[in-house]
């Protein structure tokens, strides 16, 4: 998948990935640039580095310098540059049916959005759609909650959410808005098998616009003693639904 030019980044622009599992993850994928890892030595004996990456061993204390305060650094921390961004119509260009696309209307929370990668690729969805404005950059933070997921799942970023929606109307998506208020549930509104679902953020939820380019709007049957699910939650049980309908 061809993907749009990235001039390379400042240093203090450059996240950083911890953990055993997003660090071997972004080893593994060829687009991803690597800058330099600092490592234990015991950690280090778990992997292969390629010989023209820099590795500078330390100590874990050293490492906890490098990552926000309390994060579970697992002994190695890599300095990264940012993956080249994907455009819609290559991604739209591999579409298969029964493989769902996941739309995030202003959803900024980087756990969430690294949850909801992580479900996406369990549940092999196409891939994961966000404003570029509204969605948090590649961190340490999402890497991690996606566990390995950013590295594999195709993430575009659209400059306006509205008239992407259209491109996949164009290819043929169904487009689902998820929403506490609608009255079909997600079961009664799937059918098609290119299914495009769209979550808005918690609070404020789906925006006016975003929901007047939806072909259907839909509502997971929860209890009412719970007033609405976390976003990755609600996604990750309509993934199920949708690849399972």
């Amino acid at each position: 998948m061809r993907r749009k030019a990235r001039q390379q980044s400042k240093p203090e622009n450059r996240p950083r990935f911890w953990g055993r599992h997003a660090v071997a993850a972004a080893l593994a994928n060829p687009e991803r640039r690597i800058v330099r890892i600092s490592v234990t030595r015991e950690a280090a004996a778990d992997f292969d580095f390629d010989p023209s990456i820099p590795v500078t061993y330390a100590d874990a204390a050293d490492l906890g310098r490098l990552v926000p305060k309390d994060a579970p650094h697992q002994g190695i921390v890599a300095e990264v540059e940012r993956l080249e961004d994907i455009l819609l119509a290559e991604l739209l260009d591999q579409a298969e049916d029964g493989r769902p696309l996941i739309v995030l209307d202003q959803v900024t929370d980087p756990h969430n959005v690294g949850a909801i990668l992580r479900t996406a690729a369990a549940f092999d969805a196409l891939g994961v759609i966000t404003q570029d404005r509204h969605a948090p950059p590649e961190s340490g933070a999402l890497a991690k909650a996606a566990s390995g997921a950013l590295e594999t799942v195709p993430w575009v970023r659209v400059v306006n959410l509205a008239r992407g929606l259209d491109e996949m109307a164009e290819a043929g998506f169904w487009r689902i808005g998820l929403t506490g208020e609608a009255e079909t549930t997600l079961k009664e509104a799937l059918g098609p098998q290119r299914v495009a679902l769209v979550l808005g953020a918690e609070g404020e939820g789906m925006r006016h616009n975003t929901q007047l380019h939806c072909d259907s709007l839909a509502k997971l049957p929860i209890s009412d003693r719970i007033e609405s699910l976390n976003v990755s939650n609600a996604a990750a049980i309509a993934l199920y639904a949708a690849r399972t309908a």
